[in-house]
């Protein structure tokens, strides 16, 4: 799952009411035209993102408190935080709808970028089984179902009715034909494992460029296929005023091309010469996919010391 926060967004927490359990998860669409520009652009989806969001705040006439959707799904397979877990939505139509299902919205629309990618419908899949573990009952239902409207279009409908499947899933393995003696065989829960270090580093931060951080001494303590909660923490020396930006990215080692994180704000270093930040992500990473973590500071600085808690579950 690669997931962009509020945080990362820029956002504060959501102002929507709270809404710990539903039936289950509505699709929608954006109901105008999308530019294909999306396909190819993933800075353009994040844009969108947030003009949805300014859009609905300044909607006085509906009274959002937030942007209406709990996640939205780009083309290049991101799931976008909006109201995010446990938020009552305000898309489906009506007050009763609303805390009826949550709300996942595919970036397309009623024309340009109609067709959702197989990218799109696994980001959507991915904002599904994440509000599934946190409150959602197995219900999957188009906005269209119990509302009067065409949402959302004719492609996402399709999908949903056919029970929203992950595209390019496995088939699952034949059922035997007349088994013998069914064997009870226990599955052992996941065990999560915590990692801790806290160390020197002598890391120079070259003015204006990103630099690689080394997360863990060990590189595979944070390489999957794992589920993981990190939380880095980076002691940064420099010129007072000095702004400090960090990104998170997945490296898949085969291909050698990293899946980039939004930057996210570090501070600005103090009068003392000295930053301490803190940077959180939490996530998943395929097999031979490891994170990592990069730093990026207006001025030449240098990176005195790294901190690194981590909750890790192996998949």
């Amino acid at each position: 799952m690669k997931l962009v926060t509020r945080s990362q967004l820029g956002w504060p927490a959501s102002a929507a009411p709270s809404q710990p359990t539903a039936k289950g998860v509505k699709i929608h669409y954006l109901g105008s035209p999308v530019s294909t520009k999306l396909l190819t652009d993933h800075d353009a989806c994040i844009a969108l993102w947030k003009d949805i969001r300014r859009s609905h705040l300044a909607n006085k006439a509906e009274g959002y408190s937030d942007v209406a959707y709990n996640y939205g799904a780009c083309p290049h397979g991101y799931l976008l935080e909006g109201r995010g877990l446990r938020k009552r939505t305000g898309a489906n139509g009506n007050q009763a709808l609303n805390i009826a299902h949550y709300a996942i919205v595919g970036l397309v629309g009623s024309s340009g970028l109609t067709e959702p990618p197989d990218a799109m419908l696994s980001a959507i899949r991915d904002g599904i089984d994440l509000l599934r573990g946190n409150g959602a009952d197995k219900e999957i239902k188009g906005h269209r179902d119990g509302f009067a409207t065409a949402c959302p279009g004719g492609p996402l409908y399709a999908w949903v009715k056919k029970g929203a499947p992950r595209p390019a899933a496995a088939p699952p393995p034949p059922a035997p034909a007349e088994p013998t003696a069914p064997a009870v065989k226990e599955t052992p829960m996941p065990t999560a494992k915590v990692i801790t270090e806290s160390v020197p580093a002598s890391d120079r931060l070259s003015a204006g460029e990103y630099t690689l951080i080394k997360l863990a001494d060990d590189t595979a303590a944070l390489q999957g296929p794992c589920t993981y909660v990190v939380t880095a923490y980076a002691t940064v020396v420099g010129i007072p005023g000095t702004r400090v930006v960090a990104r998170f990215h997945d490296f898949p080692l085969a291909t050698g091309r990293p899946s980039l994180d939004l930057p996210i704000a570090g501070g600005v270093i103090g009068p003392d010469g000295t930053l301490d930040l803190s940077v959180t992500r939490c996530g998943g990473l395929d097999k031979d996919e490891q994170l990592r973590l990069e730093l990026r500071a207006d001025a030449d600085a240098t990176v005195t010391r790294r901190v690194l808690r981590a909750l890790r579950t192996d998949a």
